[in-house]
């Protein structure tokens, strides 16, 4: 009997092989959905290494860039290190499948996910999330919850389930659901002021696809004899507990109840040391058991007394919001920033604005793209009072980063508005709990500080939730300990409209949908008062950039006349840049833009790419120079290498019989354009036109340059931009 699944989800078939290829690990799934096919494979160390009390699971998830046909960019042509996207899909299957291995289950354990095949239409990350539960399900480890995972978008107003690359770029939605059979367990989610209720009809019907991915998993494992790892959690000592609950229980309590963060630490840590004191040093399980105790006991407290007793360990109600502070422009020399605290958990954000030079280019497995929106998160050991070394982004910086990024790219606004690169920095100086979501707030805040005029603000915050059994307390901005102890991590991110972004983690198997539904109105009632004490203290963003900032200009040439200023070997593009030391960028539709920090000389280029791409218009007056005289006429330079004939019967309103009687060679004079023949590209040019017109003699209007449809002004911005677009074909100076 094959050991296949095969099912219809979203209208396309999807495939799991299971133990087809690297069958030297425990379990392994081979996964297709289109032609974008996945291999995960799930391992484990068959006994423990060292005295553990937690799970040590890791999960990679790489992409080969043969699986879109492509050698790698860079010098090596080998995969390096993991992307950014890597990471981020890596974690994406991570968080679901942590929370379902059976308490005291501490093997090593590894789920690679690797891509072998990539339509570029199929995305492979709900795939990723499918495999890991197959090849964990089908294995001897002792993972008994089998997981389905479907992305869900939001095209017209109507719900596509598993939506195809093409569609997520009209969808306003784009979520990604994990869960099993009885409810949701993971969403990660992007969106574009979607409303609460409508992203829950949206989790309703992925949980509709969910449950047929998961029975189809159930259906070929009751048709196989496949044992599982048994496993005993190892139960401290009754006794032992007892007295140290005893002893200890009161005063930890008021420990907990401590308001500052390092004062109750303090107060805990005292008296796990007064425990540990009475245990001699070589006694290494005595002092471990009594460390499991003392914790176990800790969390018991924090959870009985939101459960039982109705309180928090800080003292709010379960709706309210911790104390917020908020200071803007605060760095004189960067271009934005701000100061956002809740609580103990301090954001500060700053805003850098950048040219086209400054984009961030992307070597994935599709088009090469570039990203013009970027969000970079840093998480300092200071921040927790801890001492580390400082090394490259963590996975969590990338997570958190890449979440805060997602909940503010929609309000960013696009290129033709703002032509700027854009990079927020969020330093987390002090943290207790949701830094990423006060990184969205200081975010938004700096990006206001800098002027950017948003399409909306938006803001986040974290609920929580305690469950035990059929209830369960959802707690509004959660602290460490909340976070620690508790079950739910849900951040929401949104306007006053609507939501940009989600991420909900689990430490329960699963969630049902009115959970979440309540979870969603208690974030969006304390995302309102967030939004509220933001605008009170910038309510628009600043009139003016920073002085600091680049200053940049866009215009329109006719595409034809690219070739012209850019020269023959870029002698002139490279002219205009030496004499005004100014940024430019032209692409092959005739778009220019030009950066500089001095708008003067941004100013000079423009006036430079002007002169050499005027065009002549029938009608149009002209002052321009004498530069050749012949019997029966002049030629006169009225733009640059433009020259037209003043003939000779054209120079006044009566007969001349000798032109050098009133032209000399050299003399600047005002002409009218009276006929273009664009066949032979001869120019005609009169001076009498304008004294029979009796027209005063005046300096000609600027001949305005070939545009774009839609496009008939030049562009002036003083003021940037949002994430990714193809790479245009242009050139840079």
């Amino acid at each position: 009997m094959p050991n296949n699944i095969n099912i219809e989800i979203g209208g396309r078939p999807l495939s799991i092989e299971i133990g087809k290829v690297g069958r030297q690990a425990d379990g392994s799934a081979f996964v297709r959905y289109g032609d974008t096919i996945m291999l995960v494979t799930a391992t484990s160390k068959k006994e423990v290494s060292g005295e553990k009390n937690f799970l040590p699971l890791i999960v990679d998830y790489r992409e080969n860039t043969y699986a879109a046909g492509k050698i790698p960019g860079g010098f090596f042509k080998r995969e390096g290190k993991p992307s950014e996207r890597e990471i981020l899909v890596a974690r994406l299957i991570d968080r679901p499948i942590r929370p379902l291995f059976p308490e005291g289950y501490f093997q090593d354990t590894q789920v690679v996910a690797l891509l072998l095949s990539a339509d570029l239409e199929n995305e492979p990350d709900t795939l990723g999330i499918i495999g890991a539960s197959a090849a964990l399900y089908f294995s001897e480890i002792p993972f008994m919850t089998p997981l389905g995972a479907v992305k869900v978008g939001l095209i017209d107003d109507q719900f596509v389930i598993n939506p195809t690359a093409s569609q997520l770029e009209k969808s306003k939605l784009n979520m990604v659901v994990a869960g099993n059979e009885d409810g949701i367990c993971m969403i990660e989610a992007g969106a574009n002021e979607v409303e609460e209720e409508k992203v829950v009809d949206g989790l309703i019907l992925a949980q509709d696809e969910i449950k047929k991915i998961v029975a189809a998993q159930k259906e070929l494992f009751n048709q196989l004899a496949i044992s599982k790892t048994e496993v005993k959690a190892k139960a401290p000592e009754s006794e032992k507990v007892k007295q140290i609950e005893d002893e200890i229980s009161g005063e930890l309590l008021q420990a907990i109840q401590i308001k500052r963060k390092k004062a109750s630490e303090k107060a805990s840590l005292e008296i796990l040391n007064r425990l540990l004191t009475r245990i001699p040093k070589e006694n290494v399980e005595e002092i471990s058991a009594t460390k499991e105790i003392f914790y176990h006991l800790e969390e018991k407290l924090v959870r009985d007394l939101i459960l039982n007793k109705g309180q928090r360990a800080d003292g709010r109600a379960f709706n309210e919001l911790r104390p917020i502070s908020i200071e803007v422009g605060l760095l004189p020399r960067t271009h934005g920033s701000a100061l956002f605290t809740r609580g103990e958990t301090q954001s500060l954000a700053t805003v850098t604005l950048g040219t086209f030079e400054d984009v961030q280019r992307l070597d994935g497995l599709g088009e090469e793209a570039e990203k013009r929106f970027m969000l970079h998160y840093n998480f300092p050991p200071f921040s927790v009072g801890e001492v580390s070394f400082m090394r490259a982004p963590g996975r969590r910086e990338i997570g958190h980063g890449a979440l805060a990024e997602k909940g503010i790219l929609p309000a960013i606004p696009d290129e033709e508005t703002f032509p700027y690169t854009i990079r927020i920095v969020s330093d987390i100086l002090e943290s207790n709990g949701s830094s990423s979501m006060a990184t969205v707030c200081g975010g938004v805040l700096a990006l206001m500080d800098a002027g950017v005029p948003l399409k909306m603000a938006v803001a986040g915050i974290a609920v929580g939730l305690v469950k035990e059994g059929e209830r369960y307390i959802l707690l509004t901005d959660i602290a460490g300990l909340e976070d620690h102890y508790g079950d739910m991590d849900f951040k929401v991110t949104g306007s006053d409209k609507g939501v940009t972004a989600i991420q909900m983690d689990l430490k329960v198997p699963y969630l049902p949908v009115q959970t979440i539904r309540e979870a969603f109105q208690q974030s969006r009632e304390a995302r309102l008062q967030v939004l509220e004490k933001m605008m009170a203290v910038l309510p628009a963003e600043r009139p003016q950039l920073s002085v600091y900032a680049p200053r940049i200009i866009t215009l329109f040439i006719n595409p034809e006349k690219v070739s012209e200023v850019i020269g023959p070997a870029g002698k002139m593009i490279k002219k205009i840049v030496a004499q005004t030391n100014a940024k430019i960028d032209i692409e092959e539709t005739g778009k220019v833009t030009i950066a500089s920090t001095d708008m003067e000389a941004a100013e000079k280029a423009r006036e430079m790419i002007r002169e050499i791409t005027a065009e002549v218009e029938l009608g149009q007056i002209y002052t321009g120079k004498v530069v050749r005289l012949e019997e029966y006429g002049a030629f006169v330079e009225i733009l640059p290498n433009i020259v037209g004939l003043l003939h000779i019967s054209e120079v006044a309103p009566y007969r001349l019989r000798n032109i050098k009687d009133e032209i000399s060679l050299g003399q600047t004079i005002t002409v009218k354009v009276i006929d273009i023949d664009e066949e032979n590209n001869r120019i005609r040019l009169s001076k009498k036109a304008l004294e029979e017109g009796n027209q005063e003699s005046k300096e000609p209007s600027q001949p305005r340059e070939s545009r774009e449809p839609d496009n008939s002004h030049d562009r002036h911005h003083s003021r940037g931009f949002p994430g990714h677009h193809p790479k245009n074909d242009r050139n840079r100076y």
